[in-house]
């Protein structure tokens, strides 16, 4: 299941996209472990990675679309392999996925665009070897994009751009900022503008790096920049669509990036543990280091089934097949937090192993905080996964089967997105068929019978108007909703590359156990009625015990040690 360097080929994908991942590794594994640690330590600017990527021409062969390629066929927008590329830098470092991250977030905005002139612009910069970056977030107001304080002034000519932006990675080399901002003549949505600049021009002000770190995560400041139409992405609505939909490509990364970083902590700290002796054993022969290793393990298999599959629906996606935005939000906020989780459970193992200097563990357990925390936080992609809980739990439609897209097509859905609303009347397939495929595995047949039980909570012990307007209330049962949709796609994903059993039923033992949490914590919310509490405590169910089975899951997790360890 785990991303191995020394035996990773991308055999799935074309034969371009496979020799530049193989590229990508071979770079990272020839600079070192030694030297990965101290440029982050010393916080080196990354400016031999950009160069790699310059060389390569592999931001411009990853992000163009087909459509601005000038002929090129190996150069597409294809997140299959934007996928693959996502979790290769966060195996290797934060920061360099980062670079890559906001480039992608920065491209969205041009390339849904109807602007000629600036698409033709962003591909000349790509095959040049520049960066870019995504300016919408500001200091006062955060992501809110409504508030935006970035106002554009008419003049004879376009118009002028004043106003700051915060938390903008490659804002210090950036060569097109995407920024938002709004018309001081004209009020409400129609009043919205995407446009770019150029973080080289006298009216673009670098302000600071606000972070510590070897990423540049920069506050600007525009004062009268002077904006032509040639700058000119997106006006009114379609401006505000424009970062909700860049958001919905870019931010996808964020998932893939966790499983990297992710994978390379579990392979030191199965390492670590594995070969310790303490009071005369190893230390993974004590019983709740082992239950701490194949609970990661469970998780992490469960990311990676989640993500893959996710990746399906996104590429499959059309103006009659939305379910994408469903999925989209929980690879942000619930794959990301469970990076977290799988991270912390490794290092309630290895400890204080884990704070040493010359461990990427070190920089795993920091980074890893980051990821839920870039778009939104969890609350407000909890909030938005509650819009689809309705139709989804009782209102399926009838859809072709999603195939597995490694096909190396140019995703052009993704530029042409349209109007970010309807999201509540999106219909999604029937949840359960996924469930019932799987009734001969004991943890999934046990977990299906709690994710029925929420609608009959829904329907016998609907929330009423008040908790409705709860949000504390809310995001709890957002978690139990999160929770069966995440099932689904995993089992979908297990069918698809045979999973081995044990292994599945390993990780809906985890699934049980997180719903039963989630069951009491709502037992125990202040606004939670009689019935309410009622159903909650009958849904708290012990996993079937399977001690065979842990065992055999157990010596897949023991096979990890010594497996890869990158070079010094």
């Amino acid at each position: 299941m785990l991303f191995d360097p020394n035996t990773y080929d991308a055999a799935h994908l074309d034969a371009e996209s496979r020799r530049l991942l193989r590229a990508t590794i071979d770079w990272f594994e020839e600079r070192g472990k030694r030297r990965l640690i101290a440029d982050d330590q010393a916080k080196v600017w990354y400016d031999e990675f950009l160069d790699f990527v310059r060389r390569e021409k592999l931001f411009a062969t990853f992000c163009t679309p087909a459509s601005e390629a000038d002929g090129n066929p190996d150069k597409r927008w294809d997140a299959a392999r934007n996928a693959a590329l996502s979790e290769v830098f966060g195996f290797y470092g934060l920061q360099y996925w980062y670079a890559w991250q906001v480039t992608v977030l920065g491209l969205g905005p041009i390339w849904m665009s109807d602007n000629a002139v600036a698409r033709k612009k962003a591909a000349e910069l790509l095959d040049d070897g520049a960066v870019f970056a995504f300016g919408l977030s500001e200091k006062e107001h955060g992501a809110d994009v409504y508030s935006t304080d970035m106002v554009l002034t008419p003049t004879g000519s376009g118009f002028t751009a004043t106003g700051g932006k915060y938390y903008i990675g490659n804002g210090n080399v950036a060569g097109m900022v995407s920024v938002f901002g709004r018309r001081a003549d004209v009020e409400g949505p129609d009043g919205y503008v995407f446009f770019a600049v150029d973080s080289r021009h006298e009216k673009f002000t670098l302000v600071k790096n606000i972070v510590d770190s070897q990423m540049f995560v920069s506050e600007f400041r525009l004062d009268d920049y002077p904006v032509t139409a040639d700058d000119v992405l997106h006006t009114g609505p379609d401006a505000f669509s424009a970062a909700l939909n860049t958001v919905n490509v870019g931010k996808f990364n964020l998932c893939t990036a966790s499983i990297g970083i992710n994978e390379h902590a579990f392979y030191e700290a199965i390492t670590h543990a594995h070969n310790r002796i303490l009071y005369g054993k190893r230390v993974t022969d004590f019983p709740h280091v082992r239950q701490s290793f194949v609970d990661a393990y469970a998780r992490l298999t469960a990311m990676k089934l989640f993500a893959d599959r996710a990746v399906d629906y996104f590429r499959s996606a059309s103006p009659d097949d939305r379910r994408y935005l469903l999925f989209n939000p929980i690879t942000k906020m619930k794959v990301t937090s469970e990076g977290e989780r799988v991270v912390d459970l490794l290092w309630d193992v290895i400890a204080a192993k884990g704070f040493e200097k010359d461990t990427y563990f070190s920089m795993a357990a920091r980074d890893i905080r980051a990821l839920p925390k870039l778009e939104g936080t969890v609350h407000v992609n909890l909030a938005l996964v509650l819009k689809f809980m309705p139709n989804y739990l009782f209102n399926p439609a009838e859809y072709a089967e999603v195939p597995t897209r490694h096909d190396p097509a140019d995703d052009q859905f993704f530029w042409h997105q349209g109007p970010a609303r309807g999201l509540g009347k999106i219909r999604f397939h029937d949840w359960e068929t996924a469930y019932r495929d799987h009734a001969h595995v004991p943890n999934v047949a046990r977990f299906h019978e709690q994710a029925r039980a929420l609608r009959t909570l829904l329907t016998t012990a609907t929330p009423d108007d008040e908790q409705q307007e709860d949000l504390d209330f809310l995001l709890n049962l957002g978690h139990l909703f999160t929770l069966v949709v995440y099932g689904q796609l995993a089992l979908e994903q297990a069918k698809i590359t045979d999973l081995d059993a044990d292994v599945l039923d390993q990780v809906f033992d985890v699934l049980v156990r997180d719903f039963s949490a989630y069951a009491v914590a709502l037992h125990g919310k202040a606004s939670s009625t009689e019935a309410q509490q009622r159903w909650a405590l009958d849904q708290v169910r012990k996993p079937v015990v399977d001690q065979g089975r842990f065992e055999r899951v157990w010596s897949k997790v023991a096979e990890l040690s010594g497996a890869y360890e990158m070079r010094p």
